[in-house]
């Protein structure tokens, strides 16, 4: 488990849980880590209720507004990109698991790809819509879980590939997190991950009302730094960093919501541009993919 002292931790900001309840959280910046944390930290018995919200929409497929309109178009070019992602990589029986998996369109999209496919969805809503998505797949196994543990004890075999996308910063206990998919990743295996940054243009713009600060379901805001550090303490490494482009314009146009109370898409956009531009030379954008690996043994 992470742990601060008191004298690590610095104030960062004040923000609040827009999207549901209103409440106020604290965020505070570790010098060591170079990374936020999001406090009070609900216990994993209270988190369950800030997720109970219909409009969280990566528990549904909803495409009746013009923003999930756009956020659907966004999603599905987002998948296309990750399906290219994972077919460059060279995998030994294109085994996958996806953590956090939604709906399944990036799943159901990699076994239509010829990839076996396993997903991890706590969201009993989402679960339900992504199990129908393989009712009629020739898959004999079980494919959609609900946690880590149920799947650990279905005795699954390790995996070429585990993903992801934008789940890390909604994990309790990170560290003993990554232990565990250090141990469900094949030795050469490959593990993708998907997490804001909090150090984006965006984000510094916004401040206390950018949208990926989410807390307190976001327990966690990371840097580039940040990840590299956690990963290396577990033997893990990362070999390759991509900008995740769209991320900026979606969140910049939420953000502008809790910001004015109203969506502005031309503030939105222009702020997402700025970011993206912004980013060129901070090499900062709103969002990164991490590529990393297990570190390999010197035995010189």
């Amino acid at each position: 488990m992470l742990q601060f002292d008191s004298e690590q931790l610095k104030h960062f900001i004040s923000v609040q849980d827009y999207s549901l309840t209103q409440e106020k959280f604290e965020l505070y910046y570790s010098e060591k880590y170079d990374m936020l944390v999001t406090y009070p930290k609900p216990t994993n018995e209270e988190l369950g209720k800030y997720y109970d919200n219909s409009d969280y929409i990566s528990h549904t497929d909803s495409n009746k507004s013009l923003f999930e309109k756009m956020y659907q178009l966004v999603k599905k070019n987002a998948i296309s990109s990750k399906v290219t992602l994972l077919n460059s990589l060279r995998s030994e029986s294109k085994t996958v698991l996806d953590i956090g998996t939604g709906t399944a369109d990036f799943l159901n999209a990699m076994y239509l790809n010829g990839w076996s496919v396993v997903g991890i969805e706590p969201n009993s809503k989402a679960r339900e819509i992504a199990s129908k998505k393989f009712e009629k797949s020739t898959i004999q196994h079980q494919i959609i879980f609900e946690s880590l543990m149920q799947l650990q004890v279905k005795d699954f075999q390790k995996f070429d590939v585990i993903t992801m996308w934008h789940v890390l910063e909604h994990v309790p206990d990170v560290q003993s997190y990554i232990l565990q998919l250090k141990s469900m990743l094949k030795p050469n295996g490959t593990l993708i991950i998907a997490v804001p940054n909090f150090k984006s243009y965006d984000a510094l713009y916004y401040g206390k009302f950018w949208a990926a600060y989410d807390v307190p379901r976001h327990l966690w805001h990371f840097s580039k730094k940040a990840i590299k550090l956690l990963f290396e303490k577990e033997q893990m490494e990362v070999i390759k960093i991509f900008p995740m482009k769209m991320d900026s314009f979606y969140v910049s146009l939420l953000s502008e919501k809790y910001k004015t109370g109203k969506m502005n898409f031309f503030n939105g956009f222009l702020i997402g541009l700025q970011s993206n531009i912004k980013a060129i030379l901070s090499d900062e954008y709103s969002s990164h993919i991490f590529i990393i690996k297990n570190k390999k043994i010197d035995l010189n």
